[in-house]
């Protein structure tokens, strides 16, 4: 007979409380938040035999309360490292290296119109840099750009900033994040130089976003329709606007906190719950036929 090893929850979730007091965004919610995990941790609710389904009840359970889909305990196949961080950057290399670095896609379409596919995610800066420099210098010459979100979940908003250089002509005030507590608000901007050559800012643009797109690749989509610099075409994006920060809470599973909070320089707000809205909504499967349409009559109009 097998005997199955349960789960100690009692650990882990009190390192989840403790790291939500001290760095989730919104400390009001983090005190409501801890309390329910107390609550469900002395009900039974989390006594189970894999960090997995673990894995699942906390996120549901931190979910439950304002919805902000950035919190979340994650689960790991592969064992995680202690480190803050270093988790999710040993679990997304090898997407970074099949995806030729998350530019697994340009293609120049009738009409000289060319498409960028920005997939699975954009990847942080100082990896991404090279092979995002190289594709947004080889579509420069095109007449008009379709970029493709609609498979992107998030990344690094330090790439954000990165992507909408090449497609402005200036430097420009993209997002702030205001961090927990007030302590410091910090500016993102776009770059008054880029590696190559650039796209630039009068040229039709057209974003392609899906339910599926989320998070930094969000931000990119809302910091252009913002600026009046794209127009989004597709479906509302998934709503996460706070950045995170992940920390290890046993071998397998890793919590995610928002630490900071978006503010758009032009709205005044972010997308938090609401998702991204597009210009133009359709399916995500007719987005792109629609967007070459849309930037075909554009030019020709």
């Amino acid at each position: 007979m097998t005997t199955v090893t349960m789960l100690q929850p009692g650990p882990v979730i009190d390192d989840i409380v403790g790291l939500l007091t001290e760095h989730y965004v919104f400390p009001g919610m983090a005190e409501q938040l801890a309390e329910l995990l107390h609550v469900r941790l002395a009900e039974g609710a989390y006594t189970v035999a894999q960090p997995e389904e673990l894995a699942r009840l906390v996120t549901a359970d931190l979910q439950s309360v304002n919805g902000d889909r950035h919190l979340s305990l994650q689960y790991h196949a592969d064992q995680v490292p202690a480190k803050k961080g270093a988790a999710v950057l040993e679990s997304i290399r090898g997407d970074f290296d099949a995806s030729l670095g998350g530019a697994p896609r340009v293609e120049l379409l009738d009409g000289g119109i060319a498409v960028l596919e920005l997939a699975p995610m954009l990847f942080p800066l100082e990896w991404a840099a090279e092979p995002l420099s190289a594709a947004l210098s080889l579509i420069s010459r095109a007449r008009a750009l379709i970029v493709d979100l609609r498979g992107n979940r998030g990344g690094d908003p330090d790439t954000v900033a990165f992507v909408c250089s090449y497609l402005l002509d200036k430097r420009t005030h993209l997002n702030s994040m205001y961090w927990r507590g007030g302590e410091r608000t910090e500016q993102s901007w776009s770059q008054p130089h880029v590696p190559g050559a650039r796209f630039g800012g009068s040229k039709p643009l057209y974003v392609l976003t899906s339910n599926h797109t989320f998070s930094a690749a969000e931000e990119l989509a809302y910091d252009l329709q913002q600026l009046g610099r794209g127009v989004i075409v597709g479906e509302p994006t998934r709503g996460g606007a706070h950045p995170r920060e992940g920390w290890t809470v046993h071998p397998h599973l890793e919590v995610s906190i928002p630490i900071g909070r978006a503010i758009n320089p032009v709205s005044g707000k972010n997308w938090e719950g609401t998702g991204v809205q597009p210009d133009i909504p359709c399916a995500a499967a007719e987005a792109l036929q629609r967007a070459h349409t849309l930037a075909r009559a554009e030019m020709a109009g």
